[in-house]
């Protein structure tokens, strides 16, 4: 009389765009006893037998499988059934701590007046329940244990997880704003990275309990057996675990103690289906949902691009501050601004300079590189003066300078550099090498290392060559100088224009036509375009008779056809 069991106590991921509120769960528990086993086996010989009947059977059915051997009952999500131990529990007011526990003791009071609840051994804890957030997870994994014959393992996910509800709880804070734990830590370890890097999304948990104690032994905690686990997220995704019968064997639960227990666990879904008319009346509505938020965007957006006026170029720049390496000292930060030339322009909201945060260095083989991965972005006009003006005569400037700031608020200049703009729209990795001013002797180096403070531009723009220098050569002689660091930039540069190349070459041709015209007055120009279009005619008549004949007949013969 060997049993079957279904061991795949594994859990199930469904999705579903229906409310989570609308599931529902048929539990059905059931002791295994001798009666019951023999009772079975002997219904299962009758039916492959077609030749007795099932009047034998009805002599042989126990009348203790209903009532404290048996129970089914259906669970809706979230709803509270009380066990026996929590209707002695919150009877007494004084037990009720919180406001959730005096409804509770609302409700107790209620079913002891409406002569009891409608389970018996079969309860819930809710997401809200303190039970369910202190629900140790050895009790999870000794519940899971009494549903399956193999043993196994949680993975390291599962135990993060099962976590998270511990650590938001024993959190403590030294007023409302501020945590008591750190917030930032400035040198994880490789544990720590483990250990923190938790899936952590809002989800609502609920536990279906069975106390599984002698008929006169309901009530006591070590006889609570977790059935099965509700998880659901509010992007309609549902992990039941164990997953559904779905028609096969059930579930078998081994209890512990002295008699060693079976018990059977059937789980079925009997959620209402939607109706066809419902189905297709809410594909409906997300249809036009769907498109009436498509052309919200596209209003939004719009069909046409936006276009700078004619003769203007629009330049933009999203750029990026990579790595700096190579210099001196630690906690590097950059100061960096842009210097427009003349007939270029920004819009007036617009900044032009910036500073990064201050990082740390990081040793890369035999050098330090400090990653800011820092973005910025930068949109500039420029306005052609000159009709022939082929190419854009001066591009933007971007200074920058490096310093460093410790702990005892030392500032140093690490060193000064510039970048000019690129003048092909694209991806740009530039890497520019920097420099800074040097003061001989030992006053100043030791004036740099013990308290900070080195030689500085008073004008950045000396960097190169300044826009508003006039002469012909800038002498820096006798200016000394030592090469520091270097720093990365990563560039997408755009570059939009009406009318900068078209009307360019408008203007190329233009000129060579009226070049060909040159020194006739409008009679002779008008006679020396005949005589073009005379010789172009005369060159398309001899292409055509140098064409073979059966071609031309053919073609001429379509030509009829057409015209008819």
């Amino acid at each position: 009389m060997a049993e079957c069991w279904n061991t795949d106590t594994g859990e199930a991921v469904y999705r579903s765009r229906d409310a989570v509120k609308n599931l529902r769960i048929k539990v059905h528990i059931q002791r295994v006893t001798s009666t019951a086993a023999l009772s079975q086996h002997l219904q299962q010989e009758v039916l492959s037998q077609q030749d007795r009947g099932a009047i034998e059977l009805e002599t042989l059915t126990s009348q203790g499988q209903t009532g404290n051997n048996e129970e089914e009952l259906v669970v809706g999500w979230q709803e509270k059934l009380f066990s026996q131990y929590e209707m002695e529990l919150f009877q007494n007011e004084s037990a009720c701590q919180t406001p959730l526990d005096r409804q509770y003791h609302t409700e107790v009071k209620a079913l002891n007046r409406a002569k009891g609840k409608r389970n018996h051994r079969i309860f819930t804890y809710t997401d809200h329940d303190r039970y369910t957030n202190c629900l140790p997870l050895h009790q999870l994994q000794h519940s899971t244990d009494l549903l399956t014959t193999t043993k196994s393992s949680p993975t390291f996910l599962a135990v993060r997880m099962a976590s998270i509800r511990h650590r938001r709880q024993d959190r403590r804070t030294m007023d409302c704003n501020i945590p008591k734990s750190k917030i930032i830590n400035w040198e994880p370890t490789e544990e720590f990275v483990k250990s923190s890097h938790v899936v952590n999304n809002a989800m609502q948990t609920m536990h279906i309990m069975a106390d599984l104690g002698s008929p006169g032994r309901l009530g006591q905690k070590e006889n609570e057996c977790l059935l099965v686990t509700i998880t659901s997220d509010g992007s309609g995704t549902v992990v039941v675990k164990p997953d559904f019968n779905k028609g096969k064997e059930p579930y078998r639960i081994l209890t512990e103690g002295e008699k060693r227990e079976v018990w059977r666990l059937t789980l079925e879904n009997v959620s209402t289906s939607m109706k066809t008319e419902e189905k297709d009346r809410e594909q409906n509505m997300y249809k036009d949902l769907y498109v009436r938020h498509k052309e919200y965007l596209n209003s939004l957006v719009g069909q046409d691009f936006e276009m700078p006026p004619v003769g203007i170029l629009r330049y933009l720049m999203n750029g990026e501050i990579v790595s700096a390496k190579g210099f001196e000292y630690d906690n590097l930060y950059i100061h960096f601004f842009m210097e427009l030339p003349n007939n270029w322009s920004s819009l007036p909201f617009q900044s032009l300079s910036g500073v990064t945060q201050t990082c740390r260095t990081k040793t890369l083989g035999k050098e330090n590189v400090a990653f800011f991965s820092y973005p910025f972005n930068f949109e500039a006009f420029y306005m052609c003066e000159k009709e022939s003006e082929e190419s854009v005569p001066q591009w933007p400037v971007l200074y920058f300078k490096v310093l460093s700031l410790d702990t005892w608020q030392r500032y140093r200049t690490e060193g000064y550099g510039y970048l000019l703009f690129p003048a092909i729209p694209g991806k740009h990795i530039i890497t520019c090498n920097t420099w800074r001013p040097l003061q001989t002797g030992t006053v100043s180096a030791l004036r740099r290392f013990f308290i900070g403070g080195s030689p500085e531009l008073e004008d950045q723009s000396y960097v190169r060559i300044p826009g508003t220098f006039k002469g012909d050569r800038l002498s820096r002689f006798g200016f000394c100088t030592e090469t520091t660091g270097s720093v990365t930039f990563n560039l997408h540069c755009i570059q939009q224009a009406r009318s900068f190349v078209d009307a360019t070459m408008l203007k190329k041709r233009r000129q060579k036509v009226f070049d060909q015209l040159g020194g006739f007055s409008q009679q002779g120009a008008v006679c020396t375009i005949l005589e073009a279009f005379q010789r172009a005619r005369r060159k398309m008549q001899e292409a055509r008779e140098s064409l073979p004949r059966d071609l031309i007949n053919t073609t001429s013969q379509l030509k009829i056809e057409s015209s008819a």
